[in-house]
């Protein structure tokens, strides 16, 4: 029986854990359906922007809460550095709470929604909040369910008025287990295809490509550095890698139930205070940056850490790095699907090590797939 990120697709299935080795497995196939899905769609997602991005004045809120905030904070600065438009990551979960920080009825705006399930109460309430307080406001929604709330609302108000546009991920990658894996990883490329100045899909079919080596190869390591038990995890990354460290984190407090603390930071920030969370139980982990001056400040932390002797171990991850692969050379925010497949695999050895059911390692409910006990409350009534 072929096996599946070092066990039998069985043997995943008895601890809880096959929605999620499956769907970390198969997103380089995805990334080769987006490719084509994107291509198809390239004449209706050129009309429906138009040339919102050329203009300086523009607003482009890239939204989400979660995972699906950290889409938006990996590929914002990308995106503001390509065109003219005032291009910024802002989360649902702030948007809600201090609307008046962030918007303004006059200003042209474009709403970026993330949402792998669309359910989230966030998620539709921030669209309402932005259609209340900037009536000209446009919306694309990049979302995997067409059946969630979010995908419903833009179908249907948006359609007539022609301020919306769904644009749907492949059917699989709306994820069945409970840390968003595949979802996460369509969602940040097919933004970065659409809003870039030259529509690159055929970038997608590269990835997979590099997707299936790096599966391949880090298999069998990930699964021995996670046989490891640890108290602690550090993800580092530099400018969108940074966002990406968050994603990272984010994973292995999700699939350990929190038992396995987790923080993320930047190489340089690193030392202004969050260092002196390292000790004996912790792995640190550096995603490595494309970009030549990025990775000099890099390799000084390395060394500092080596000598320091503090961590219990630390590894890079990335082109060149302890864990990595031949990658050409493009900008970090394209490459990190390719680096956050290591991190999704570890989180999910960490989970089966502590004999948890990684598809659902909240059992009681305390925290659940789409988040649940959230009120909204209408921003003009305070």
């Amino acid at each position: 029986m072929t096996n599946l990120l070092q066990r039998a697709p069985q043997a995943w299935r008895d601890i809880g854990g096959l929605d999620t080795a499956e769907e970390i497995v198969h997103q380089p196939a995805l990334w080769r359906e987006l490719a084509t899905h994107l291509a198809t769609e390239k004449s209706r997602i050129a009309a429906f922007l138009g040339d919102t991005l050329s203009n300086p004045q523009q607003r482009v809120i890239l939204t989400g809460a979660g995972s699906s905030a950290y889409v938006g904070e990996i590929i914002a600065d990308e995106i503001n550095a390509a065109w003219p438009c005032q291009v910024r990551a802002l989360s649902t979960t702030s948007l809600l709470t201090h609307p008046a920080l962030y918007l303004e009825r006059t200003a042209p705006t474009l709403v970026v929604s993330f949402a792998r399930s669309g359910n989230s109460p966030e998620s539709t309430a921030a669209v309402q909040l932005v259609r209340d307080m900037v009536p000209t406001a446009r919306f694309l929604n990049i979302t995997c369910n067409a059946d969630g709330a979010l995908a419903l609302q833009g179908a249907g108000e948006g359609s007539a008025d022609q301020q919306t546009l769904n644009l749907m991920m492949p059917a699989a990658s709306c994820d069945r287990g409970f840390a968003m894996t595949s979802s996460f990883t369509c969602m940040l490329l097919a933004a970065l295809c659409v809003l870039d100045p030259d529509f690159q899909p055929e970038r997608l079919d590269t990835l997979a490509q590099l997707g299936e080596q790096a599966l391949a190869a880090w298999s069998a390591p990930v699964a021995e550095l996670a046989s490891q038990r640890v108290s602690r995890v550090v993800y580092l990354g530099s400018g969108p890698l940074e966002a990406l460290a968050k994603e990272a984190a984010l994973k292995i407090l999700e699939l350990t139930a929190g038992s396995v603390l987790a923080m993320a930071n930047s190489a340089l920030g690193f030392r202004h205070g969050p260092k002196a969370a390292l000790n004996k139980e912790t792995l640190v982990v550096l995603f490595r940056s494309s970009d030549p001056l990025s990775r000099r400040y890099e390799h000084d932390l390395l060394l500092e850490l080596q000598r320091d002797q503090v961590a219990g171990r630390c590894l890079t991850v990335g082109a060149g790095a302890d864990i990595g692969i031949d990658a050409p050379a493009w900008p970090d925010a394209w490459l990190a699907p390719l680096w956050l497949l290591m991190a999704q695999q570890y989180a999910l050895h960490q989970s089966a090590l502590l004999q948890l059911r990684p598809d659902n390692p909240f059992a009681g409910g305390t925290v659940n797939r789409v988040v649940q006990g959230v009120t909204i409350y209408r921003h003009d009534e305070f």
